[in-house]
């Protein structure tokens, strides 16, 4: 096993009271913590009904004991589940035995590093297992599963294996070919390397787009008062979560909604009416909606069909895409100028709205959509094209094979692949403490 050789327990059950809690060890001594906890001769990969004691012998539970021995379980080691009664109290107690027994308390992330380490999984499938966790929207729970069944993985064998019969290739010529620079072998790998180069950018470009299922996207309403920003908030949210007065200025501050758009995670900002203003308070509100403005990601500027000429001008935010969005269609049918055509008040154009947004991410049809994307992914993608970018015709084969096996490299740190300890410490920080 290449996970640690102590043995680790943690809740694996969110904090809080809850009909069941779950407490979880991994390690070499798991099945004799778990029996000094539960009694002896755990069957194996099934769950047998146990009274559950603290060290010193008292029953605090009774509940479900599930042992599965090492290599087949979740993190390669003997890994044991004691699932009780979902009181903190009890948990805690439990977890205190275990403690006492020998265990020491899992890092945030350890029982999937553990996992990763001895190679349960890839490192792009453990960063799943947390996206997983942490989804906010059913489109992007189905693309973190997918990438947990080793989609990403998928994706990227053939693009490495074609790297690696490039370097086979050129490393072959260094040592028993041609040593001009025109060599027949270093050109044809020049010309496999511009395709794959542009096969992997084109794969870049089509996930970029995905990374918001996971990021989330920030929306801000924005415009002059009284145009149907909090009317449409409301709409959008199918709530009411923002007062609507036909009294101008009503908004004062910035408020947030958490919605979904196509399965996207938004936070819907409405904000104060943009306008000059003797009111101290309104002034406030007012700095606070730019400043909202300039921290979304989408601003949809909100327009009134009944009053074309109330316009209120926009912070200048260069980079921040803006959608013009004409309100209150409903008062004013076959009006209307550049932009989309909405009513708050009877829901037309809002699902046209919800596709303008789409669009404006580059996001295409749900069946381009395959697994969950990181950052960390299009800079590792990237940076392999970059490599491959840099070979030509007239390049020296062992520059050729260098630039090959940096490409190679970036792939194989996407899947945790190669000594990357750095990263991995990094990643596993941001699991939660018992996954």
């Amino acid at each position: 096993m290449a996970g640690g050789a102590d043995t680790i327990v943690a809740v694996a059950t969110p904090p809080g009271v809850g009909g069941i809690g779950v407490l979880r060890l991994s390690g070499p001594r798991a099945r004799v913590v778990a029996e000094a906890i539960a009694g002896p001769r755990l069957p194996v990969r099934c769950a047998s009904h146990r009274r559950l004691r603290t060290a010193d012998g008292a029953v605090v539970d009774d509940g479900l004991v599930l042992f599965f021995p090492e290599p087949a379980s979740y993190t390669g080691e003997d890994v044991v589940e004691l699932q009780g009664h979902g009181s903190p109290v009890l948990l805690q107690q439990l977890q205190d035995a275990a403690l006492q027994l020998g265990a020491r308390l899992a890092r945030p992330g350890e029982f999937t590093e553990r996992a990763f380490l001895n190679d349960r999984m890839d490192l792009a499938q453990a960063e799943a297992v947390a996206d997983l966790i942490h989804a906010q929207t059913a489109a992007a729970a189905r693309l973190a599963r997918s990438s947990l069944d080793g989609a990403l993985a998928r994706e990227l064998e053939p693009v490495a294996a074609e790297i690696r019969a490039l370097r086979v290739l050129i490393e072959a010529e260094i040592d028993f070919g041609e040593t001009d620079l025109e060599s027949t072998a270093a050109a044809d790998v020049a010309t496999r390397a511009a395709v794959l180069a542009a096969s992997i950018d084109d794969l870049v470009v089509r996930l970029r787009p995905m990374r918001v299922f996971g990021t989330g996207l920030r929306l801000a309403l924005v415009g002059a008062p009284n145009v149907g920003k909090s009317s449409l908030m409301n709409r959008l949210a199918d709530a009411d979560v923002a007062i609507v007065t036909e009294v101008p200025g009503t908004t004062r501050d910035v408020l947030r909604a958490p919605i979904a758009i196509d399965g996207i995670p938004v936070e819907l900002i409405d904000t104060a009416g943009l306008r000059e203003s003797d009111d101290a308070v309104e002034r406030i509100g007012i700095e606070r909606a730019r400043g909202a403005a300039a921290s979304a990601d989408i601003i949809v500027e909100i327009l009134d069909l009944t009053r074309p000429a109330a316009r209120a001008p926009l912070p200048d935010l260069p980079g921040i895409p803006v959608l013009q969005v004409w309100n209150k269609a409903d008062l004013m049918p076959g009006a209307g100028g550049e932009g989309l055509r909405v009513s708050a008040v009877s829901g037309e154009g809002v699902d046209t709205l919800r596709a303008a947004v789409r669009a404006e991410l580059g996001l295409g049809d749900s069946g381009e959509q395959r697994f969950s994307v990181r950052s960390r992914h299009l800079e590792g993608l990237s940076a392999a094209v970059a490599c491959l970018r840099r070979i030509h015709a007239g390049v020296a084969p062992d520059l050729i094979a260098e630039e090959l096996r940096l490409a190679e490299r970036a792939l194989e740190a996407l899947l945790g692949r190669g000594d990357h300890e750095e990263l991995l410490g990094a990643i596993f920080a941001g699991f939660c403490i018992g996954k």
